[in-house]
């Protein structure tokens, strides 16, 4: 079911991996999590948990290595580095991944749906919002979305374009604006270890204010920041929304 894609990307400098899963169906581009590869959702598995979606043909799930995550998770490097790695990543994702993904669904114009879980959901969310015009769906579970608070650095204008808590409240009227709010955004998050249910009210709080549409969606307190509580939610979402 899988298939894998490697080649060297101009824009990161480096060899990316790109996989696949499913024959058919809605395009789900899943990020994810900080410091993961390509192959992570499989290794904790996700795919297995959306195995009834993918052989029923109703999506079909691409991933890609999360380099600028593995970048900052490492702390080896300044984050002026990080954040253009950030900037430089959304390009990558934009230039690189999108048309991987339409020339495989063998459509031009395909609309994409992405997802992620913790530092995922922040890529996923981004993305929607920087191009609107591919993806029309973003969900967002468990959600890291202040970065700047998780690593301890303050934005400069490489990673103020590539967070959404920065650059949306000062997005003015406007072709871009008007095209986020034909998309939407759902927030979930568990209640319980390890979770931050305030990082995705704050990002609610964000979105309303610009009327982009929006839905936040508490799970109880069993539910830890945990891959159980991702494999769960996914699935469940997915059958709503691809």
């Amino acid at each position: 079911m899988r298939e894998v894609a490697r080649w060297h990307s101009p824009r990161l400098e480096r060899e990316v991996t790109v996989a696949r899963w499913g024959h058919w169906g809605t395009p789900v581009l899943l990020f994810p999590t900080a410091g993961g590869d390509a192959l992570e959702i499989e290794r904790m598995e996700m795919i297995a948990a959306l195995h009834s979606l993918l052989e029923a043909g109703r999506i079909k799930v691409y991933s890609c290595d999360s380099v600028a995550g593995q970048a900052w998770v490492a702390k080896r490097h300044s984050s002026d580095y990080c954040a253009l790695l950030q900037n430089r990543f959304d390009g990558f994702v934009y230039e690189e991944v999108v048309p991987a993904i339409r020339r495989d669904t063998r459509s031009d114009g395909i609309e994409i749906i992405t997802a992620g879980a913790s530092i995922g959901a922040f890529n996923a969310v981004a993305s929607l919002f920087r191009h609107p015009d591919v993806f029309r769906i973003a969900l967002g579970l468990s959600g890291t979305y202040d970065l700047e608070k998780l690593f301890a650095f303050r934005a400069d204008e490489n990673f103020y374009f590539s967070s959404p808590l920065l650059f949306l409240p000062n997005l003015g009227e406007g072709p871009q604006l008007e095209l986020i709010r034909r998309r939407f955004i759902l927030l979930a998050f568990g209640q319980g270890r390890w979770e931050n249910p305030e990082e995705s009210w704050r990002m609610a709080g964000v979105l309303g204010a610009k009327r982009i549409p929006n839905r936040v969606d508490p799970w109880g307190h069993e539910w830890d920041h945990d891959w159980p509580t991702w494999r769960r939610m996914l699935p469940h979402y997915l059958d709503a929304f691809a």
